[in-house]
């Protein structure tokens, strides 16, 4: 790490660091004036970097940082998983969202439906038809300004060489030991290098992945959804008792399409649409509040009590109404009109609000599992372009198996759906996206971007997204500050006769616990601020007036921002 620290400084003069600010956990500014990349690891960060150095766009260092993590993080993302990709285009202003996540192979929902609830989460049968590298491939196609090849080639070279394992990878490859030594030999000999979890420092290599990178480098999607990938992967998936098929591969589709929109308080956001269920909460949780005078610091008891009865009332809206179905742009924008906005105000104000339950209409989408695989880049360019973009396994090393000779890690997305409502919204369909928290966003005034943000961390995305989004804009705090600062989680605990429950990192000071509970609230403190576990790292690009970019990466991951 240090190392490459040195090789920044001596190869990219023009990258400035700005001090950190006096919060729980620091957060570093990193300022580059012609680019800036800000990525889950520092090698998929500096393949970023070199890939703008040598003539690409932002689009093209996005597929070089994509698939450099899909190495360097195999717990979080990768070939076997999702994407939803934000880009705004500065020569047109214009912004697009690209959507590549899971989908539901031509599964027989009756014959599914009975097997153990454990199939939906690990396994062949969990597995959804991954959508990350169609993603890429269409980007580039639309977008991209280098050879497809070049962008890949650094994913090829990492996964050949080893990426780094850094003290946090350990901790993550060590959380789901038991998973990596379950059952599937080829994850276990990836992965438990002799048997046993990976050193820190050492380097990691994966030739199976490599020579999977170079068929997609050489015939593009058709390189990973056709031909001598995509046979295997579907012979593993029959063994192992999946549903997914060769014609299910051949034909995902990608889906590029319009981002939510929202005004709040002078900016315009833009972010991810459904079936991501993420942006639509905390999108509409800041318009209920957008009139709200908060007083003293965000986190104060009294401002978490009046987030909270907004989260109540909006969390089940949004479960009800936003899902991979025809009408869910629509129901979002009829939950975020003003008579809509006005009722949810009224019921929170109610003098009798209890604060301790919430009606749920179902069981999905809204995964408190802590080991959550995720992992959220961004990238900018001289030009003015901006990728801002979440990809996925679903949960940490996804289903935990590995078709073999491929070197990929396969997701477990049907953990996503619904599988004990029929009437819900979300619940699993032959051809069906399951929905996910994941929420990229790009924040405008004038016309202009002024930042782009997201975050790893199942349920705990939108209420991160949330506080970072009104510390920055409702208080006007710098984002360094609004990133760093003692996290909070409004938690469902739907399992648990639907009890609502606020946890933040231990940093938050006993009083205002005391105060919060005095409130009615029940107050859990689940790690120590910084861990990185329960609580993701947000990361984030903001515009500097004259053009340069700074970079924010939180160190409660393996994050690394880089700028030249």
């Amino acid at each position: 790490m240090h190392r490459f620290r040195l090789w920044l400084i001596l190869s990219l003069l023009v990258a400035v660091r700005l001090p950190a600010a006096d919060t729980p956990v620091a957060v570093t500014p990193v300022v580059g004036r012609h680019g800036m990349v800000v990525a889950g690891h520092p090698q998929a960060a500096q393949a970023g970097v070199a890939t703008l150095q040598a003539g690409g766009n932002a689009i093209d260092a996005a597929i070089a940082v994509s698939l450099s993590l899909g190495v360097a993080e195999p717990y979080a993302s990768g070939l076997g998983g999702k994407l939803m990709l934000l880009y705004y285009e500065a020569a047109t202003g214009k912004t697009y969202a690209l959507d590549a996540l899971d989908v539901a192979g031509s599964l027989n929902v009756a014959a599914y439906l009975p097997r153990p609830e454990e199939d939906h989460s690990y396994g062949y049968g969990s597995v959804c038809v991954p959508g990350l590298a169609a993603g890429l491939w269409t980007a580039h196609q639309k977008w991209g300004k280098l050879k497809w090849a070049d962008d890949v080639a650094p994913s090829i070279k990492l996964a050949r060489d080893g990426f780094e394992v850094l003290p946090k990878t350990r901790d993550f490859f060590a959380e789901q030991e038991k998973k990596l030594k379950r059952g599937d030999a080829e994850i276990a000999r990836l992965y438990l290098p002799g048997g046993v979890l990976p050193v820190v420092g050492s380097h990691l290599a994966n030739a199976d992945l490599a020579h999977t990178l170079e068929l997609l480098a050489a015939h593009g999607r058709d390189g990973f959804y056709r031909g001598p990938v995509a046979e295997v992967l579907v012979a593993a998936s029959q063994r192992g008792g999946g549903v997914i098929t060769l014609d299910d591969l051949a034909h995902y589709e990608v889906r590029l399409s319009e981002p939510l929109q929202l005004d709040f308080r002078g900016y315009h956001l833009l972010a991810s649409p459904p079936p991501t269920n993420g942006a639509p909460l905390f999108l509409a949780i800041m318009k209920v509040l957008e009139d709200e005078t908060f007083t003293g610091p965000l986190r104060s008891p009294a401002n978490l009590d009046k987030i909270g009865r907004a989260w109540r009332e909006v969390q089940p809206l949004v479960q009800r109404g936003i899902a991979d179905v025809p009408e869910a742009p629509f129901n979002f924008e009829k939950m975020v009109a003003p008579d809509s906005i006005h009722a949810i105000r009224a019921r929170i104000r109610a003098a009798d609000a209890p604060v301790k339950k919430v009606a749920w209409l179902d069981d999905s989408g809204w995964s408190e599992d802590v080991a959550a695989g995720t992992t959220h880049f961004l990238v900018a360019d001289a030009a003015g372009n901006i990728v801002c973009a979440t990809q996925s396994q679903s949960l940490h090393f996804g289903a935990g198996v590995v078709p073999p000779g491929t070197g990929v890690v396969l997701n477990d997305s049907m953990s996503n759906f619904a599988f004990n409502e029929p009437k819900s919204i979300n619940y699993v369909a032959p051809g069906k996206r399951p929905r996910s928290t994941i929420s990229p966003t790009i924040v405008f005034r004038g016309g202009q971007p002024v930042f782009a943000i997201g975050i790893p961390g199942a349920a705990r995305i939108p209420t991160a997204m949330l506080q970072a989004l009104l510390d920055r804009l409702a208080l006007d705090r710098p984002l360094a500050e609004a990133i760093g600062d003692t996290r909070i989680h409004w938690d469902s605990n739907w399992r648990k006769d639907d009890e609502v429950s606020i946890n933040a990192e231990q940093s938050y000071p006993a009083v205002d616990v005391q105060a919060l509970s005095a409130l009615g609230w029940k107050v859990e403190l689940p790690e120590a601020a910084g861990t990185g576990r329960y609580f993701g790292g947000i990361n984030a690009i903001e515009r500097n007036a004259d053009g340069s970019y700074t970079g924010y990466a939180d160190p409660r991951r393996t994050n690394a921002a880089l700028g030249y």
